[in-house]
């Protein structure tokens, strides 16, 4: 049985008075997609510099790759938050730049650097500067440079910031990609929408500790499900309905009434009492929270905890 492709027991790292990793324990398993997320602050960058061995925590230990940090750092392909690309070079030159870095050969490193710019349309683009692509063309340089090697373990950080839609998709679909290829990937992102869709788990910190680790649907228990009705006349009547848990009207930001409901309640009470009144519902929808819903109530809660 495979070792964790990332193993943290324990992790602490202070800077003087501020503790910005708290114990952290996490154990990745090969092959999947985690959503690293949290707020500003959370101490998730921190977290990712300790697996790359750009810093040494002060307590506990890092594993990467069931290794230690150290020994693996060639089998680990890195997205930083700050871009950072000589804006003089050529795009092909660029990545096999990174890939001989990473103990690639060098004319070994070009021809990979050429053919991944071909598969992710930007072939014509190889002997362009940087400086000449455009903002989203760039990252996808810098992405491919991150992966020309052929790394275990894929660490993005902040990989859709500053992208259009379009562009945001694309990288989506080539972090599944990487993820089918038998890839190991973690990003860290303040776009739920991205994690919801993309990740099999998630780890969500707030000041440096860990508050969840799990899956969507473990994610989805944190909270209860959420009812919207669109009725005529004021339906507050619903919080004297079993398994309702809050009965938030229409507002500002608000088109229908809210009703949040006890995990495993199916929203047919609601129906029924309504209609028991003589009020016929025009909109009715049941969906499970979203991950923004969970991650905003889950920093709340550390926050006043």
């Amino acid at each position: 049985m495979h070792e964790p492709a990332i193993e943290l027991k324990g992790v602490t790292k202070r800077f003087g008075d501020l503790t910005a990793v708290d114990r952290l324990d996490l154990a990745l398993p090969r092959g999947g997609i985690l959503g690293f997320l949290g707020p500003n602050g959370a101490g998730k960058t921190t977290s990712l510099r300790i697996l790359l061995g750009l810093y040494s925590p002060d307590a506990g230990e890092a594993r990467v790759l069931g290794r230690r940090v150290e020994e693996v750092r060639s089998r680990i392909g890195y997205l930083p938050e700050e871009r950072g690309l000589y804006k003089r070079a050529r795009a092909d030159d660029a990545i096999a730049y990174v890939a001989a870095l990473k103990g690639m050969n060098r004319h070994a490193a070009l021809k990979r650097a050429r053919e991944l710019l071909g598969k992710f349309g930007l072939g014509r683009f190889a002997r362009v500067r940087i400086e000449g692509l455009s903002k989203g063309m760039a990252q996808k340089v810098q992405l491919l440079a991150a992966v020309a090697h052929d790394p275990d373990l894929v660490i993005l950080d902040e990989p859709f910031v500053g992208l259009d839609p379009v562009n945001q998709g694309e990288l989506e679909d080539f972090i599944r990609a990487l993820a089918r290829d038998g890839k190991t990937i973690l990003f860290s992102t303040h776009t739920m929408e991205h994690a919801e869709r993309l990740c099999d788990r998630f780890v969500v910190l707030v000041r440096g500790r860990k508050r969840f680790d799990g899956t969507l649907s473990e994610a989805r228990m944190q909270l209860s499900r959420r009812a919207r009705i669109g009725a005529e006349g004021d339906i507050g009547f619903l919080t004297t309905v079993e398994n309702v848990v809050l009965v938030t009207p229409p507002g500002a930001d608000r088109e229908f009434w809210e009703i949040d409901l006890k995990e495993g309640a199916d929203g047919r009470e609601l129906l029924a009492a309504c209609f028991a009144r003589g009020i016929v519902p025009f909109h009715f929808d049941l969906a499970p929270p979203s991950l923004h819903d969970i991650f905003v109530a889950l920093v709340a809660k550390a926050n006043v905890s």
